[in-house]
């Protein structure tokens, strides 16, 4: 079970965005996220008339590794670490180490 899904809260911890926060919006191969408005980038696009895309100059969300961000924990406003733990059903969890409190 990966440690950051798709819909997590995260917090840049190295890199150019150190700082900000964003939505994990997809996760690459459990290696690399795409994080709304973080690690963006210009990039040139034509136009295509077939499926009705404009050209010109677009910021896009590039991947970043997971390893450069750390989940958010907003009952302590700060960065945290997750532990797997087993409920009363014997399914694995993700659990905020500092709180012991579920995520999502």
């Amino acid at each position: 079970m990966p440690k950051i899904k798709k819909g997590d809260e995260v917090m840049v911890i190295t890199g150019k965005d150190k700082g900000k926060r964003g939505t994990v919006l997809h996760v690459i191969k459990n290696e690399h996220l795409i994080v709304q408005g973080i690690n963006s980038a210009k990039k040139h696009q034509k136009p295509n008339p077939a499926t009705g895309t404009a050209g010109g100059i677009i910021n896009k969300e590039m991947p970043i590794h997971i390893s450069n961000v750390a989940i958010y924990n907003f009952e302590t406003s700060k960065i945290d670490k997750i532990k797997m733990s087993l409920d009363s059903q014997k399914e694995k969890k993700r659990v905020f180490r500092s709180t012991g409190e579920l995520i999502g």
